[in-house]
């Protein structure tokens, strides 16, 4: 055996060797990124210290953008990191470079999520993804829209939601709840075909787990910075293990049921459409179970939080600005009356409620820092050379506040994406589903959620603040989502 004086001196002798490793690839990287600004860093704890009690991110990146200008960098621990803070250099991240930008970082909560990176949202960039993503895509197609399957789903879930909410006709109602539901049912009945009462333990189950991952999630976590903290208790960490568990455990049936009863004839809904594409593609080696599994997680993680908040956000803004309300009320009665409901062949009638939708999306998006790119390959950014393994974080708040390019960005105002002929259009700076290879894949049944659900509650209903109540809080509560604080509103019909 080695006497202890030696084996301290090999660990030194290491431990410097790794230094001397580290600051050689230190001063590597930083002669390619000398030209962007960056936040003062400390070994290790990085540019933390300049991060600690602050605003939440979008707000204090766009602040540090007005110092620093955009792009400006930061290290997050080790990880170096470029903010993106306006439309010209996220077009460059997303589109013109989109496929050098399309990497996704390895970080601890995320890979527990998607069993070790098998899902689409973060998932790095490769062959296997891309087949992944196009069996996805088109399995999505056939619920997508135009697909009457689908309007079905949630016009049933609209009419449901619509009835509850006229049974509390007159009375202060929180929206959270219900709203949540009806998103939650919609995904559970195109996913895996399951049409759930409201008092239905599954259905609990799944709202619980979906709940308690969000939560967990959008406290942050440390060991995505440092993984090697993992090995010391955490109580986040243990509680996301076992929310995964209750849900792994809840899909992994749902697909071993799919699986028993699956006929290429008939497609049920999104697991068969999955389980159909994975076998024709002749991927199966590939594409595993695991992907198909991870697939439709993805659309309850996704799905359901965006969507509801989104929904929530927009009567929030109503009850500010009844005077759009008002316009919306016209606008249906005028072009849908009262004998029916909305469907998506109104959807080139209704430009003002459409307007009104993106409007929302672009002073409040759900995900106001895009979910982190990494830089594939040495590439740049403007006239900045960026390194590859950088972290890029495109912040979506700033550009959809920018006053460059949107007029009084603070203010909401719908009739911004209205053209001269009262036609409903969109600027190239928004981007509320991101764009390029990273688009969201779910980005048509969210228009198609929010165009129905939104169009069935404002034919039926008026919404009001509450006597005595205050108007809701528009400034938000950031975690995985922005959402807006609780408020109450009332509900009365319009439909007799």
């Amino acid at each position: 055996a080695c006497p202890p004086c030696v084996c301290v001196s090999l660990l030194l002798m290491a431990l410097a060797a790794a230094l001397a490793v580290l600051a050689l690839r230190g001063r590597a990287v930083r002669a390619g990124r000398s030209s962007i600004p960056c936040l003062p860093s400390l070994p290790l704890l990085g540019s933390l210290l300049s991060l600690r009690s602050s605003p939440p991110p979008h707000l204090l990146f766009t602040q540090l953008g007005r110092k620093y200008g955009s792009p400006f960098a930061l290290h997050l621990g080790p990880h170096y990191t470029v903010v993106v803070n306006n439309f010209k250099h996220a077009r460059e991240v997303l589109l013109q470079r989109g496929k050098e930008f399309a990497g996704r970082p390895k970080m601890v909560t995320t890979e527990l999520l998607s069993r070790g990176g098998k899902d689409i949202a973060f998932a790095d960039y490769s062959p296997l993804w891309k087949s992944h993503r196009r069996l996805v895509h088109a399995s999505f197609t056939m619920f997508g829209e135009g697909s009457n399957t689908l309007q079905n789903i949630v016009c049933e879930e609209a009419a449901s939601l619509c009835s509850d909410l006229s049974a509390q006709s007159g009375q202060p109602v929180d929206l959270e709840l219900p709203l949540m539901q009806a998103v939650t049912n919609v995904v559970c009945t195109l996913v895996f075909g399951s049409t759930y009462q409201p008092h239905d333990p599954e259905f609990h189950s799944v709202m619980e787990y979906n709940s308690g991952i969000v939560q967990t999630i959008a406290r942050g976590n440390v060991v995505d910075i440092f993984p090697w903290l993992k090995i010391f208790p955490n109580k986040d960490l243990k509680k996301l293990k076992e929310c995964i568990r209750v849900r792994d455990e809840l899909l992994s049936k749902k697909l071993e049921e799919h699986k028993a009863t699956y006929s290429p004839e008939e497609t049920r809904d999104l697991l068969d459409a999955l389980l159909k594409g994975q076998r024709s593609s002749g991927d199966e080696s590939s594409i595993t179970d695991d992907h198909v599994l991870m697939t439709a997680a993805e659309v309850f993680g996704a799905g359901v939080e965006t969507t509801s908040t989104t929904l929530l956000w927009m009567i929030a803004f109503l009850l500010h600005h009844p005077e759009v309300q008002d316009r919306i009320h016209q606008e249906l009665d005028k072009q849908i009356g009262r004998d029916r409901m909305p469907t998506l062949a109104d959807r080139g009638r209704l430009p003002y409620l459409e307007s009104t939708l993106c409007e929302v999306m672009r002073i409040r998006p759900v995900s106001p820092v895009l979910i982190p790119h990494v830089a594939l390959r040495d590439t740049s950014l403007g006239e900045h050379s960026i390194p590859k393994g950088t972290r890029v974080l495109v912040n979506m708040w700033s550009i959809h506040h920018d006053p460059q390019e949107w007029d009084e960005p603070d203010k909401f105002k719908p009739e911004r994406f209205l053209d001269a002929d009262g036609q409903r259009f969109s600027p190239p700076c928004f981007l509320p589903f991101g764009a390029g290879p990273r688009v969201c894949v779910g980005e048509s049944l969210a228009k198609l959620e929010l165009f129905l659900f939104s169009g069935w509650l404002l034919q039926r209903f008026t919404f009001t603040v509450p006597q005595g109540a205050p108007l809701p809080d528009l400034q938000g509560r950031f975690g995985v989502v922005l959402q807006p604080l609780a408020y109450t509103a009332s509900v009365t019909p319009r439909l007799c």
